[in-house]
């Protein structure tokens, strides 16, 4: 009886620290998922301002060509 309560254990523990394992690598994925989505939205919002600046700039060009 107190071998087979033992074994009992031993599964029950493996089976829960197994549970964690799996748990870790899911997360470590949605972790790079997140860093890439940062990346993505920081050189879309470079890209945004880099294309307002020269749309200003544009602008200040036709209306300097325009006065004179």
């Amino acid at each position: 009886m107190k071998k087979l309560l033992t074994l009992l254990f031993a599964i029950a523990l493996c089976l829960s620290l197994s549970s964690f394992a799996f748990a870790q690598n899911s997360n470590s994925d949605t972790k790079a998922d997140k860093k890439e989505e940062k990346v993505e939205k920081k050189v879309v919002k470079k890209e945004r301002r880099h294309h307002k600046t020269v749309k200003k700039v544009e602008k200040k060009e036709e209306k300097t060509d325009v006065k004179k």
